[in-house]
């Protein structure tokens, strides 16, 4: 761990240079224990910077309550040396705030894609007009989606299991890749490697629980009607590349998931056109030629609208 903590703080100096990370490398790989203790100092560090001024507050009070020594600073904190010290004293002083860390908001706008790496080292991609908010405790770990779309690749903690609550469900996984989507109170979870459990975020729910393996996909309306069906998973993971897939999907729900890609905003005429199905590949790059390939799946044409742009039929 102090091999760990020294290396922490080495990699954020300015003066880093192309040797440093070749001998870091070398570190991580010349023994299994010093990627898990990295990892650990990692997490540590996050865990601490989330109430660092409540810690150095602490010290100070304590520094005016006997000790004469200045109170320290963050510089301090900071150094390879000082990085444990900090870790050990924000464990020491503030358990409470550490058993219950702040909780961390990811955000993307429209048309934006973001690849986090979380303190675990697990990695979620995050979808258009998605908000997701991570927490960690020193028995779990927890997410909230809010509201859209994100792909989980989590890393195995059997001591802290990882959940992801969304639409009044709560997803819990020990290590595996799956994607959840929250849109409007609908739910879907699609399975690619390992096993999850969903469950009614209320324990007091008479809603069934369901677990689902590689190759799954299970969708929970508004209603709470749950489906359950085998997928292929690349086929949910496709918009990471620009690449939407659907099997019979109404055009409405189509155009909702255009309309997070883009600013200039796609209208649907009527109804009853918005109810027709698709099922095609539809990739994800000009707006207009993606409006050109709508148009060779159904019997729509578009033209010109104050927002954007409106669908009619043919």
């Amino acid at each position: 761990m102090a091999q760990a903590s020294a290396w922490l703080a080495r990699l954020q100096r300015d003066d880093l240079t192309e040797a440093d990370g070749l001998e870091f490398e070398a570190w991580l790989e010349a023994d299994p224990t010093h990627r898990a203790a990295y990892r650990d100092a990692l997490a540590a560090w996050q865990a601490f910077d989330t109430c660092a001024d409540d810690v150095l507050e602490e010290l100070a009070a304590q520094e005016r309550r006997g000790a004469r020594r200045p109170a320290p600073s963050r510089r301090w904190l900071v150094s390879a040396g000082g990085f444990a010290a900090a870790a050990a004293l924000a464990l020491a002083l503030l358990p409470p705030m550490l058993t219950s860390s702040a909780a961390q908001t990811y955000a993307t706008g429209k048309g934006e894609h973001e690849r986090i790496t979380l303190a675990d080292g697990s990695v979620v991609d995050l979808n258009a007009e998605t908000r997701l908010t991570v927490s960690y405790e020193r028995s779990a770990r927890r997410v909230v989606l809010e509201d859209g779309e994100a792909i989980f690749d989590v890393a195995h903690d059997a001591k802290r299991p990882f959940t992801v609550a969304a639409s009044q469900r709560v997803v819990r996984v020990l290590g595996t890749q799956f994607d959840v989507r929250n849109r409007q109170g609908e739910l879907t979870v699609t399975v690619a490697r390992g096993k999850v459990q969903v469950e009614p975020a209320d324990a007091a729910a008479t809603d069934r629980a369901f677990v689902l393996r590689p190759g799954q996909r299970l969708a929970i309306a508004q209603t709470g009607r749950a489906q359950l069906q085998s997928v292929d998973p690349q086929e949910t993971f496709g918009w990471r590349v620009g690449r939407l897939v659907y099997r019979g999907e109404p055009l409405e729900n189509v155009v909702a998931d255009l309309n997070r890609q883009f600013v200039d905003q796609i209208e649907i005429a009527d109804p009853e056109l918005g109810r027709m199905p698709i099922t095609g590949v539809i990739v994800v790059d000009d707006q207009d030629a993606v409006v050109q390939r709508l148009s060779l799946m159904l019997p729509i044409r578009s033209v010109p609208s104050e927002r954007g742009l409106l669908l009619l039929r043919k």
